[in-house]
């Protein structure tokens, strides 16, 4: 099986790039096994890409499960994609498992990271419980499973918040569907940790005004921060940050601004880097 070996760019439209990683064909076990030899024995980089290559659709897919968390696709995939080449690195042909039961860990992973990094830029009005789970309870738990009743409750009480919120997060951070109700009606354990058991007609009063001041608080933080940099960096980051579903691809802004799409990716990595340094550490 021969491939073409460059690689499809995230920057431009993201129909296009699915389109491409799409098309790229899977590899049978047999020619899966002997290209992870060539990258283990020879260090072969076409052996590495062919592999890569063939795993792009799955990225798509895994990406397509974090779409709840505002943030673009064409960089969850990019993310996803660096997670991707580490598993093919690491990925050892004779231990009789498939790359792509491998790879899944180091993708999600991957792009895990990248919401932890970005998600307070995005999602300002999160509570203070909402934000010390996000960014404590994937280090908390013991492994990638799904967590069950007495995990839960450990976890609730080390971090002083209610189970019901570590299982939302939980889910969040999982990225799947889930069953509103649970599957049996006989298990009284399971209905209190699926999601009908926990579900308001609204949030406490208090709770409502802890979001109000935390959101007031990092939107002025957030304000001040985007007045100390440049304009052509604050334009960047509006546009690729704070439109919501409408953010602007690196393709689009290096166009506007007559750079290449890579020379806006470098302007925006320093910009968020600047933003956070202001907004100062999560509370």
């Amino acid at each position: 099986m021969t491939f073409d070996l460059a690689m499809p760019a995230t920057s431009g439209s993201i129909e296009s790039y699915i389109r491409s990683a799409n098309s790229f064909p899977m590899l049978s076990q047999e020619e899966e096994i002997n290209l992870a030899r060539r990258l283990r024995d020879e260090d072969d980089i076409n052996a590495a890409r062919q592999l890569v290559l063939s795993h792009l659709r799955v990225v798509v897919s895994i990406a397509r499960g974090y779409k709840g968390y505002g943030l673009p696709q064409a960089d969850l995939i990019q993310e996803g994609n660096i997670g991707l080449m580490k598993a093919v690195k690491r990925y050892d042909p004779e231990r009789g498992v498939r790359l792509v039961s491998f790879a899944m860990h180091w993708i999600k992973a991957e792009i895990n990271e990248f919401i932890l990094r970005n998600w307070r830029l995005v999602k300002i009005a999160t509570t203070k419980a909402q934000r010390k789970l996000f960014f404590n309870l994937r280090s908390l738990k013991k492994n990638l499973d799904t967590m069950d009743p007495e995990e839960v409750d450990i976890i609730a009480e080390k971090l002083n918040v209610k189970t019901e919120e570590v299982v939302e997060m939980e889910t969040r951070f999982s990225g799947r569907d889930i069953s509103i109700e649970p599957l049996s009606q006989d298990n009284e354990e399971t209905y209190n940790y699926s999601p009908i058991a926990y579900l308001t007609d609204g949030a406490e009063p208090s709770q409502v005004l802890e979001a109000q001041e935390n959101d007031s608080l990092n939107s002025k933080k957030l304000k001040q921060a985007l007045a100390n940099l440049d304009a052509r960096s604050c334009r960047i980051i509006k546009a690729r940050w704070l439109c919501g579903e409408k953010a602007v691809t690196l393709h689009k802004l290096s166009e506007e601004l007559g750079v290449s799409a890579e020379r806006i990716r470098q302007i925006e990595v320093k910009a968020l880097q600047k933003i956070r340094m202001m907004m100062g550490p999560a509370s």
